[in-house]
């Protein structure tokens, strides 16, 4: 058995998912005018510069902050609501074709996200993949977010927990894709034997230059449920999948 962890945000979709949530967060009360601009604001600076650890602990302290008091089932209620609408529409269009692929060929299909699960769930949910990991924020007795988190799905975070995923589910990390934006997920990438960079940043640009991973390009978003599926992304999904294993292979007869 083989497994395909796949990156949420600017990888299957084409922005931040909380930044998508951010206008009916403040449409409910729950986001204050000023942090949704800054919301948009970094993520306009990530799209052109990419991301590094020390923004992303900034962006984790800051959504614990906004977060304390949030009530978890009226978030949960939330996304249910607007998954659809707001989320849904910005799928990339090739994400799909690949991920269709990986099913067609029995492969289980993990996102993997820093973004938090009551995003992450329900999405994984619509996709009809095999499940998430996901950062989890700590819930008090009452339902309420504490403002702190149990777990950090992040840089090396990610890749502990994608190899814990295998080893409890008896998957080769040697047999694994992954596929990624972002410099902060060379982790991941490297903890399986099918790396791939989707519109990287330009730090993983570099890596991935250096480490002959295949760059994707991802430009056309799309909802699920409203593309037409023909067998032609099916035959390029199977094309970019076996360049990986030719690729692999050689870097194995190198080492």
């Amino acid at each position: 058995m083989r497994a395909a962890f796949f990156d949420l945000d600017k990888t299957v979709i084409a922005k931040s998912s909380l930044v998508a949530l951010g206008p009916e967060l403040h449409a409910r009360g729950m986001l204050r005018r000023r942090t949704l601009v800054w919301g948009v604001f970094s993520h306009l600076l990530f799209m052109r510069f990419g991301a590094n650890d020390e923004k992303l602990n900034k962006i984790r302290e800051s959504v614990l902050k906004v977060t304390k008091g949030w009530d978890h089932d009226e978030v949960r209620a939330l996304v249910a609501e607007t998954i659809n609408d707001v989320i849904e529409p910005l799928i990339y269009d090739e994400a799909l074709e690949l991920i269709d692929h990986h099913l067609a060929e029995g492969d289980e299909v993990w996102l993997v996200s820093m973004a938090p699960a009551e995003i992450v769930d329900p999405f994984a949910e619509l996709l009809g993949i095999t499940g998430a990991i996901s950062s989890r924020a700590e819930i008090d007795e009452e339902g309420k977010f504490t403002g702190n988190m149990l777990f950090f799905a992040q840089g090396e975070n990610k890749a502990v927990a994608v190899r814990e995923l295998c080893e409890q589910r008896g998957i080769d990390p040697g047999e694994c894709f992954a596929y990624s934006d972002s410099e902060t997920d060379v982790p991941m990438l490297q903890a399986v034997g099918h790396a791939f960079a989707v519109n990287p940043d330009r730090q993983l640009a570099k890596v991935a230059h250096d480490q002959a991973w295949p760059i994707l390009s991802f430009n056309h978003p799309v909802r699920a449920h409203d593309r037409s599926r023909s067998h032609t992304p099916f035959i390029i999904s199977a094309m970019v999948i076996s360049v990986a294993a030719v690729l692999g292979r050689a870097r194995m007869h190198r080492s």
